[in-house]
């Protein structure tokens, strides 16, 4: 009895303590997450995610509606159209379609899965059926002959880079200017933002554990943890989306509700497919016009090395990195990245897509 009192007074002991570390874990963040939100915040009166436009329905080749908004006039010179990343939806370039009107008519699309679009089957959820996807929105947006320009974000990249290896045609044509932001050509691997002994652990278990996931299997489970995460998830949010320590809190709650409001099915079901996710072999095709590569230097999830690595191997492409900038550029340093836009908007449109061609042919020579 007596030794049988030890053993439970022990486990008593082990459970007490790992009881009040969770306990000062959550006060800690508590305590982190209130004192941040006690700073000014001017992006706090931002009507973050509320500005809309003229909405349209496409049809993906699998009959997936994909959700298209159109911000300025139909007969403008050029039509920029802006693809999202992974887990986001069309609202996180808010800076860019509040700020950039003046260049162009704005075109912005929910991803499949994302956002207001449709769901799809499982073996609909690759880069390339994106790239397909978004070859429909370009079909819906801009017939004939009208020029484009391309801005992904992240796997918004990806899309575009799937778009140049299946119709590497309309580049020099149709489309006459790319921008790539934290994105990457191959080397993608989701679990970079852990530290390395947890990356360790993370890169065997993760893929059957999230095949369990899209399933259905713990899809409730997980969405359940998921809505009830709080602070931990803030915290979480900022560390992998941001840079800068001291980013407007509001921001990370904006980017947090967006990743939340991504069912979990379709975050296990990408997540899958950007680990297969390899188009080096496009960078020729993009080179046939002018391209903006543009990475955070404290991007946690597509490292910069990556980025400055995909620019580099596109001819005559610009690449630019911003100091203290983590993932979410486009929310965090978006009035450099609007001018980086903005720039390649005027470029392109001004005779750039025949210098990408010269540039391109010098370099078969």
């Amino acid at each position: 009895m007596a030794r049988w009192r030890r053993i439970t007074g022990a486990a008593g002991l082990v459970v007490g303590a790992v009881a009040a570390g969770t306990g000062a874990i959550i006060a800690a963040e508590k305590i982190a997450v209130g004192r941040q939100r006690l700073r000014p915040d001017p992006e706090a009166a931002e009507p973050l995610g509320q500005l809309r436009g003229r909405a349209l329905a496409v049809l993906a080749d699998d009959g997936v509606p994909l959700h298209v908004e159109i911000n300025g006039p139909d007969d403008a010179p050029v039509t920029v159209v802006f693809c999202h990343g992974y887990t986001l939806n069309q609202d996180c370039w808010h800076y860019q379609r509040r700020d950039l009107r003046g260049v162009g008519r704005l075109v912005f699309w929910d991803q499949r899965g994302h956002g207001r679009s449709g769901r799809s089957s499982p073996d609909h959820v690759s880069i390339d059926q994106l790239g397909t996807d978004l070859y429909a929105v370009l079909g819906a947006v801009a017939p004939g002959g009208g020029p484009v320009v391309l801005v992904g974000h992240s796997m918004g990249g990806m899309t575009i880079m799937a778009l140049a290896d299946q119709y590497p045609g309309l580049f020099g044509t149709k489309v006459i200017g790319v921008v790539l932001i934290s994105t990457a050509a191959s080397g993608i691997d989701p679990t970079r933002w852990l530290p390395g002994p947890l990356q360790l652990v993370a890169r065997p278990v993760a893929a059957p554990v999230l095949r369990g996931v899209a399933s259905g299997r713990r899809a409730a489970l997980v969405e359940r943890s998921r809505q009830a995460a709080g602070d931990l998830a803030f915290l979480a949010t900022k560390y992998i989306g941001f840079g800068d320590g001291r980013v407007s809190p509001a921001l990370v709650d904006f980017l947090e509700l967006m990743i939340r409001a991504t069912p979990v099915n379709v975050v296990a079901e990408f997540f899958l497919a950007l680990r297969g996710h390899d188009k080096e072999a496009t960078a020729g095709v993009l080179g046939l016009v002018p391209v903006v590569v543009l990475t955070g230097e404290r991007d946690r999830l597509v490292p910069a090395p990556l980025t400055e690595r995909l620019a580099a191997q596109i001819p005559g492409a610009r690449f630019i990195r911003l100091a203290g900038a983590g993932h979410v550029v486009i929310l965090e340093r978006h009035g450099e990245v609007n001018e980086a836009i903005a720039s390649l908007v005027t470029e392109a449109a001004a005779g750039g897509a025949a210098d990408g061609r010269s540039r391109r042919r010098g370099a078969r020579r």
